[in-house]
């Protein structure tokens, strides 16, 4: 098991407590829920029962008897877990859950009962009444029994946060451990790719994360002895990559409206700095109103999009943060099926160009990393890029990342991904000097000003290097 050893004790705490627990455990798809859940409890349930995916059902007649199917798979399941064959397939959820209680009931010798329901999200189909009837098998039967144990888990993440979590109804104040499972960090997928026996350095960990994220799944695609740009080219490019469908899969299983929440991540990934809702309202023709504000929010939630105010400005953006996304509406939409296309591909000037922003987004995922090279873990701040505007003087600029701290400094980031260290040149340094002044004028001597490089391999010395105050490199992402 690599990394989780947080979620394990939070999982161990839980089991020890001597009162019924409803255990929500979520987070986006590939992520590794269910090997974790399955992991804890050693695959030793008293019932356990896994919803049908609507991805393999999500066309024609399937498609409209899916609440039927799922009360047959939640019927199988418990005849394997000991239900009467003399029992038939149940006509809706209250009945399905009254007989799972007639099941549990007969178990129960008063020992701890470990439940698990996986993907229950999926099992909330349209008309299904599901909720009303989950919430009194968990109020009526669950929490009514110290030594009972319920686990669920969804990559419907916006589901599980409203349904769930923060639910306003029946279930209000019933989950008693949420549990959100994140990406690897760069250090998880170095022991994820060590475990493996894979020989990658820190530099190839970096472009497969680019690439990838730190999502488990797409990571156990890599196949040992093959260079990154080989296993990118295997797993999303060639004819039969395993991942060719992901992208489509990935919506089509987190939410009830996949296509309209792929057009507005499809306007998102066309300006790293993201859009103000106006902008992307007139850039996608979207209707200003409820339906647009749920759907970001639920983008919001499953961590594909994030929310921001640009340093100076008070009107917040939504931009696109998850990396598989970026690179897939960039390069893989059109081209997947094209064998060898990133290794025909990787050196043109189009991905060196890339690369540079998808270093910045792999930075700003991991805030803390940086925070903890600059000594300031415990200090309040707030990051953003930020994009300096032109005027009649000086034309605009952009500024990587500013990290605005409650200890009065303003951190200036400049990032870059190069293949050696980093030369500061004449002109450059001219550059990094405007910037540093310009932010002065608006901080009105406020704040102080700190020039900070993030880069791969380190700052070369020059009569320039003296520009930045600290450089961050690999070796401090990579730290435990």
């Amino acid at each position: 098991m690599i990394g989780r050893k947080k979620e394990f004790q939070k999982f161990q705490e839980a089991m020890s407590k001597d009162r019924a627990q409803l255990i929500a455990v979520y987070g986006r798809r590939r992520v590794g829920k269910t090997f974790l859940v399955n992991e804890f409890c050693g695959n030793k349930y008293c019932f356990k029962h896994t919803a049908v995916s609507p991805v393999d059902e999500a066309s024609g007649k399937r498609k409209k008897n899916l609440m039927k199917i799922q009360l047959q798979e939640f019927y199988y399941s418990m005849r394997t877990y000991g239900l009467d064959s003399g029992e038939t397939v149940p006509a809706n959820w209250f009945e399905a859950f009254h007989m799972l209680e007639s099941l549990l009931q007969k178990k129960d010798d008063g020992s701890r009962m470990v439940l698990f329901i996986d993907e229950l999200p999926w099992m909330d189909t349209a008309k299904a009444n599901f909720i009303p009837a989950f919430e009194h098998f968990c109020n009526d039967w669950v929490l009514a029994r110290k030594n009972v144990k319920l686990f669920v888990c969804g990559s419907a993440t916006s589901w599980i946060l409203d349904k769930l979590i923060n639910n306003k109804g029946g279930l209000y104040g019933r989950v008693t451990l949420p549990v959100y499972v994140s990406p690897f960090s760069l250090y998880e997928c170095q022991e994820f790719f060590k475990e493996g026996g894979f020989r990658y350095d820190q530099y190839d960990i970096c472009r497969a994360y680019m690439v990838f994220g730190g999502i488990p799944y797409y990571l156990d695609q890599f196949r040992k002895g093959y260079s990154v740009a080989q296993n990118i080219d295997a797993i999303l490019f060639d004819p039969d990559a395993p991942l060719k469908d992901e992208f489509d899969k990935l919506f089509t299983s987190q939410f009830s409206s996949p296509d309209e929440l792929k057009r507005i991540i499809t306007v998102l990934s066309g300006r790293r700095a993201g859009f103000t809702r106006e902008e992307l309202i007139t850039k996608g023709g979207f209707s200003s109103g409820g339906t647009l504000t749920e759907n970001l929010g639920a983008l919001e939630k499953s961590k594909l999009v994030e929310c921001y105010t640009p340093f100076g400005s008070k009107e917040q953006k939504y931009k696109l943060i998850d990396p598989f996304c970026h690179f897939f509406l960039k390069y893989g939409k059109n081209n997947v099926g094209k064998a060898s296309y990133w290794q025909i591909n990787e050196k043109s000037p189009s991905v060196a160009s890339w690369m540079g922003f998808a270093f910045e987004n792999l930075c700003f995922g991991h805030v803390r990393q940086i925070k903890r090279a600059l000594g300031i873990e415990g200090v309040i701040t707030q990051e953003s890029s930020w994009n300096i505007p032109s005027d009649t003087a000086k034309s605009g600029a952009q500024i990587d990342m500013i990290i605005n701290r409650d200890d009065r400094f303003v951190s200036l980031c400049e990032m870059k991904f190069t293949r050696g260290e980093f030369e500061i040149t004449s002109a450059y340094s001219i550059k990094l000097l405007d910037r540093m002044s310009r932010v002065q004028e608006i901080l009105e001597n406020k704040k102080s000003i700190q020039s900070v490089l993030i880069t791969t391999f380190g700052l070369k010395s020059n009569t320039h290097s003296g520009r930045f105050d600290h450089v961050i490199t690999l070796d401090d992402f990579f730290q435990k």
